[in-house]
């Protein structure tokens, strides 16, 4: 985790028709809108809670999960346009990693994980003695229907526990890769799971529940790399991965028709049964169908796929705190194409004019955290909870009030939903 200048850019720019980023700072955190190429609008931003590494919005509602460097123990809830928070937890262990969607809040630790009723903040279920995971990788899928987490099932081989927080069950035990997770996530509609292991050569895609390998794609042969984030376009069409190299690929996740190049891969095939496994495997793997040359290699960063006014952009996030915005090809692919580049965080003077450089006009104000407390609420009842307690959670606060949750998705004072983008 980047616990230096970037902590989160609000993911799951996972499942990135995401138009809402967050990002956690040294010196609190701020909420983005992501709406056009040339304007980045900050809607919120806060200074009450310094070196903040894990910031996560519910979509874009006006829940937002808070962990500082200071309480790395304690997860805060608050409701960012009162300016009031809901609760707050505490664990027997540093926070590593918080998912949420309409369901569920889960907290990861290193060797356990908790799933929480996100509407009244109950302790549902307490998943103990999980294999090592000082990492915190864990992936929450946005689907109404289909809410299932995914978590490494072994520290020494690339095993994915998938299971259903819904029904507090586990689902499958998919074997992925050789050697450990380095990243995974799922579609929006929750049906097809990406992964990656800590050598970074291959990417594969996996239908759920059933855990079936649909996809296998090479990022490449020369050299190991870290992956640091995969996302799913919201089609489930494509699918980028990034690294720590100069490089984001894009791929495309489709069924080839027969074609001259089918019946070449068929004599391979038929060839592979008299080649090593390795060199057999790599026949059948598919290469990247667009990629992105960045401007920097060796820091960490987050990608995702969004749509923006109206076409398909690539997003990628660095650790220094930029936001790179590319224009994608989707029917012919190849280099994709600089259009926009923000800054995401630096002092005042500094933000004022790089966004007057850009946008020739003084940037609107973020209204700080201190200012929203005056916004008259009917204050939300505050209960701080033990998060750590293995009878599943006893206790039942009303935390979150009633009329944020009407029939069907939570709409928290928001009119659109959108998941959320984090930099890991």
């Amino acid at each position: 985790r980047v616990k230096q200048n970037v902590s989160n850019l609000c993911q799951d720019l996972s499942y990135c028709f995401s138009r809402s980023l967050a990002v956690g700072t040294k010196t609190g955190y701020r909420l983005f809108s992501v709406t056009s190429v040339d304007k980045l609008d900050c809607i919120h931003e806060s200074i009450e809670t310094p070196d903040v590494y894990i910031v996560e919005r519910l979509f874009s509602s006006s829940l937002v999960v808070v962990v500082s460097q200071s309480m790395p123990r304690r997860m805060n809830v608050y409701h960012f346009k009162k300016g009031t928070e809901i609760c707050n937890y505490s664990y027997s262990n540093n926070i590593l990693a918080v998912r949420l969607n309409r369901q569920s809040l889960v907290v990861c630790l290193e060797e356990s994980i908790y799933i929480h009723n996100i509407k009244d903040m109950k302790l549902l279920k307490t998943l103990l003695n999980t294999p090592s995971n000082p990492s915190g990788l864990c992936a929450l899928s946005i689907s109404h229907s289909n809410s299932f987490l995914a978590y490494p099932g072994s520290d020494t081989i690339g095993e994915i526990i998938v299971y259903d927080a819904n029904n507090l069950s586990t689902m499958t035990m998919i074997p992925a890769h050789d050697s450990p997770l380095a990243a995974i996530t799922f579609s929006a509609s929750g049906t097809k799971l990406a992964s990656a292991s800590e050598r970074g050569t291959v990417i594969r895609v996996f239908s759920i529940p059933e855990g079936l390998r649909l996809f296998e794609f090479r990022r490449g042969m020369k050299r190991y790399v870290n992956i640091s984030s995969l996302s799913f376009s919201p089609d489930a069409q494509f699918l980028c991965a990034s690294s720590n190299t100069e490089t984001v690929h894009i791929f495309k996740l489709e069924q080839h028709t027969p074609s001259w190049s089918t019946y070449v891969g068929k004599m391979f095939t038929a060839a592979s049964s008299y080649l090593p496994a390795q060199v057999s495997g790599m026949m059948s793997q598919d290469r990247a169908f667009a990629t992105v040359r960045l401007q920097m290699a060796g820091q960490k960063n987050v990608c995702a796929l969004a749509t923006i006014q109206k076409l398909p952009r690539l997003l990628v996030a660095s650790s220094d705190g930029q936001l790179f915005i590319y224009n994608i090809d989707p029917q012919d692919g190849g280099e994709c194409t600089l259009v926009q580049k923000h800054r995401l965080f630096g002092s005042d003077k500094e933000w004022e004019e790089t966004e007057k450089s850009k946008l020739m006009e003084p940037p609107q104000a973020c209204q700080s955290y201190a200012a929203t407390v005056a916004i008259p609420s009917s204050g939300p009842v505050t209960a701080t909870l033990t998060g750590y307690s293995e009878d599943g959670g006893a206790k039942k606060g009303e935390v979150i009030p009633e009329h944020e949750f009407a029939a069907g998705p939570v709409c928290l004072d928001d009119e659109t939903e959108f998941p959320p983008v984090s930099i890991r």
